[in-house]
């Protein structure tokens, strides 16, 4: 696994595993795509000696399924670590987007993480962390994550077989977050496929009502469509960036950053709860 950047975390990580310092629960938080999973896979294989597998008793990982984490899932979780294993030790299990618990996930967790049970380790992944309750942060090791510096991401990508123009294009892309760097390298048609969306974005930016009405039909039937609000995301942010950089007109500062806020809230929406997706796109393409 490529790992980019995060060199003090992971330094702390590897003196806690080195000098047997281990906490039993800990928070990895931050963006979406800076290498959270990446690294509390490496920081396993560094712990048991072994790389995190699904098929290994030893290792539990918990993934949302229809935008939760079911309390189901949290009270076979406790079941799995009162067990005991002959496999590995201490017991892993990892949480990724650990904030989609609901309430009652969330209190079932509690319970564990006040009272440990037996010789295990809990990882839990967020981008969210203010939606976990501060009793499960509190009794949680909290390590950070932050976008990397962006001469890191080019740095990498200088390695791979990339046009400089290339390069600046997804170092841009990428925001700091190397996750997004690396699909971008394993999958170039990703780079295709954001280059086209943002190139759609500035369309809709200049169309008509009808147009965005009928726009809003066509992406509320889309498999993709969380990725293409993540794009537009990104890409209203480097448009900040770059107004406030070059201190733009302060009209058109506050009517970007109320396009990001309202593109925020229509994708958490959207990705959390069972809102009308038509409806929610219609509001947001009305609007920016």
């Amino acid at each position: 696994m490529k790992i980019i950047g995060h060199e003090k975390q992971i330094e702390f990580l590897r003196q806690s595993a080195k000098l047997d310092k281990l906490s039993h629960a800990y928070l990895f938080s931050g963006q979406d795509k800076l290498g959270k999973k990446t690294i509390a896979f490496e920081w396993v294989r560094l712990i048991t000696g072994q790389p995190f597998q699904k098929q290994n008793p030893g290792f539990i990982l918990i993934e949302p399924t229809n935008k939760t984490i079911q309390i189901s899932q949290i009270r076979d979780l406790i079941w799995k670590l009162s067990l005991k294993s002959s496999f590995i030790s201490p017991k892993i299990a990892i949480i990724d987007k650990a904030h989609l618990m609901g309430i009652d996930a969330q209190h079932a967790l509690l319970k564990t993480l006040e009272e440990p049970k037996g010789d295990s380790i809990l990882i839990l992944i967020t981008q969210k962390p203010e939606f976990l309750f501060p009793t499960v942060r509190s009794r949680c090791e909290v390590i950070k994550f932050y976008p990397i510096e962006e001469a890191k991401i080019k740095k990498y990508l200088k390695k791979q077989e990339f046009s400089q123009k290339e390069i600046e294009e997804i170092a841009e892309f990428s925001r700091g977050r190397p996750g997004q760097a690396i699909e971008f390298v394993l999958n170039p048609e990703k780079l295709e496929k954001q280059r086209k969306i943002v190139k759609e974005l500035k369309t809709i930016l200049n169309s008509s009502l009808v147009q965005r009405f009928q726009l809003a039909k066509e992406l509320s039937q889309q498999d993709n469509l969380k990725e293409t609000l993540e794009i537009w995301l990104n890409f209203l942010r480097n448009s900040l960036m770059e107004q406030i950089k070059s201190e733009n007109n302060l009209q058109y500062i506050d009517k970007t950053k109320n396009n990001l806020n309202l593109l925020q809230r229509i994708n958490f929406l959207i990705s959390t709860t069972n809102i009308n997706t038509k409806l929610a796109l219609e509001t947001l393409l009305i609007n920016i």
